[in-house]
């Protein structure tokens, strides 16, 4: 930071601790030393009066006050960086940071050229990107570890949301499967057939469709990982529910079926409260509302 932002360096630097869980790595990423880094949190414990910090042989973890503080922490440190981007605008830089969060389709299939294009414009804007499911990307916003995320609409974080795109459910039964030559799969056959799922903090999906279908699945398995989902299927132990987006251009052994009735999730974008203003998380919105509609324009020419 420059010397106008000087004074958060000390918040930065605990913020900085705990993203990494330890002054080592913190005084890496800072690119100063371990001493430096230590001696900013103590200097900043002096001036709030209480332990922010305590150490031990597995690494360092907040106190008590210091969890309290630390919403405080990541919103003032979005405050500053959106003042530094604002400021580099008004210069006419193209500088910024950005945290983005997503969940694994839209990792795999949107971010990439996303971020290639976007890199190519704004080469001075940091990225950092955090990927997990639904449940830890509406964590992020709520936390303040990320500026913007992707997220399966409706959530209930208090974020500014930007539909994108509505994404069909499709049934993936395995090969040998009796129903894998059926047209459609039927959603009331999860009441007997063995259904494996994703843990019930990240099946907002599927568990949607069940529920507007007024069928309970069988449920014999849970995991966190959609490819893991996949690769239980293709060895027989199951059928489910995955999204369109995320079995795009895979050749798994597996069958997929349209569903009956035919459900849909609708993916979107959710720009945390203290980072609307952030003139490089703006921009990066317009590239991925940009690249969704000419995804969707592309794919109804073939």
């Amino acid at each position: 930071m420059g010397n106008a932002f000087a004074n958060i360096g000390k918040y930065e630097a605990l913020a900085t601790i705990m993203e990494l869980g330890s002054l080592s790595r913190a005084a890496g990423a800072l690119g100063c030393t371990q001493s430096a880094v230590s001696h900013a949190v103590s200097s900043l414990e002096d001036e709030l009066g209480f332990p922010l910090l305590t150490r031990n042989r597995g690494g360092v973890r907040l106190t008590a006050e210091g969890e309290e503080l630390m919403p405080s922490v990541r919103n003032l440190l979005n405050s500053a960086e959106q003042l530094r981007q604002k400021a580099d605008s008004i210069r006419g830089l193209d500088t910024g940071r950005i945290s983005i969060g997503s969940f694994t389709s839209v990792a795999v299939h949107w971010l990439p050229p996303i971020l290639k294009q976007f890199q190519g414009d704004f080469p001075n804007v940091e990225i950092k990107l955090l990927n997990g499911d639904y449940h830890d990307v509406e964590l992020w916003l709520n936390d303040g570890s990320i500026d913007i995320g992707f997220v399966g609409l409706p959530i209930e974080t208090d974020c500014e949301c930007i539909p994108l795109m509505e994404d069909r459910l499709l049934a993936i039964l395995p090969k040998g499967h009796p129903m894998a030559s059926y047209p459609k799969f039927p959603l009331r056959d999860c009441e007997t057939e063995p259904f494996i799922s994703l843990l019930e903090s990240s099946d907002h999906d599927a568990r949607r469709a069940l529920e507007a279908a007024g069928v309970k699945p069988n449920v014999r398995f849970y995991t966190k990982d959609d490819y893991a989902v996949i690769a239980m299927v293709e060895q027989g132990l199951g059928i489910s529910i995955m999204p369109e987006l995320l079995l795009k251009g895979r050749h798994d052994d597996v069958a997929v079926l349209p569903l009956v009735p035919e459900a849909k999730r609708t993916i979107g974008l959710a720009i945390a409260k203290g980072s609307s203003g952030g003139p490089a998380v703006r921009n990066f919105a317009l590239y991925v509302r940009e690249y969704v509609k000419n995804a969707a324009v592309e794919e109804g020419k073939e």
